[in-house]
């Protein structure tokens, strides 16, 4: 029983870890290099994630600077930013390519709650799916006789303590990205 309390826990963390590197990727208003993180360049005919070609850093709260290492792909990470979601213009200035980020309207940032809140439903899904999975496997296991009810139960209980745990981390998770995304 103790090690599928532990897969679960394992199972249930990475949901939280997936939907903090989603939360990553949100626009805030402010810059980090995690925006552009899942950006691929085109680097000599090979989709290459954008860090690998140039070094990214954050100059000032509003701007994000990319200096490629290869002067030949500078085209090519103006071409990939373009085409990212991100909706932002990038500068070139010859030595390195700057992304400015805009303040963020009223209307914006209630788009990018939703978002969040679709990303936190997501986890949430994710969590009770785990939590299927091992009560299906305890089920299993009392059928197959390898344990009692009674003990079936108690870990069915102990199962959803812990994805109630896990459920209240993701809606602070939230709460804290909308306290972030509604601060001006």
């Amino acid at each position: 029983m103790d090690e599928h309390v532990q897969d679960c826990h394992q199972r249930m963390q990475k949901s939280i870890d997936s939907l903090e590197k989603d939360f990553n990727k949100l626009r805030t208003g402010r810059a980090s290099t995690a925006l552009v993180d899942n950006i691929r360049v085109d680097y000599y005919g090979t989709p290459t994630p954008l860090n690998q070609v140039a070094s990214v850093s954050i100059p000032d709260s509003r701007t994000i600077s990319i200096s490629p290492w290869d002067r030949n792909a500078f085209n090519s990470i103006e071409k990939a930013i373009m085409k990212s979601d991100l909706g932002l213009t990038p500068i070139n200035d010859g030595r390195a390519i700057r992304i400015n980020i805009p303040p963020l309207t009223e209307e914006r940032r209630k788009d990018l709650v939703k978002t969040a809140k679709k990303y936190t439903e997501d986890a949430k899904v994710a969590i009770r799916n785990v939590r299927r999975d091992i009560n299906d496997t305890l089920k299993k296991m009392q059928l197959a006789k390898e344990m009692s009810e009674d003990e079936q139960h108690k870990a069915q209980d102990e199962i959803q303590k812990i994805t109630d745990n896990f459920v209240k981390k993701v809606d602070s998770v939230l709460a804290e990205k909308e306290k972030e995304i509604m601060e001006i």
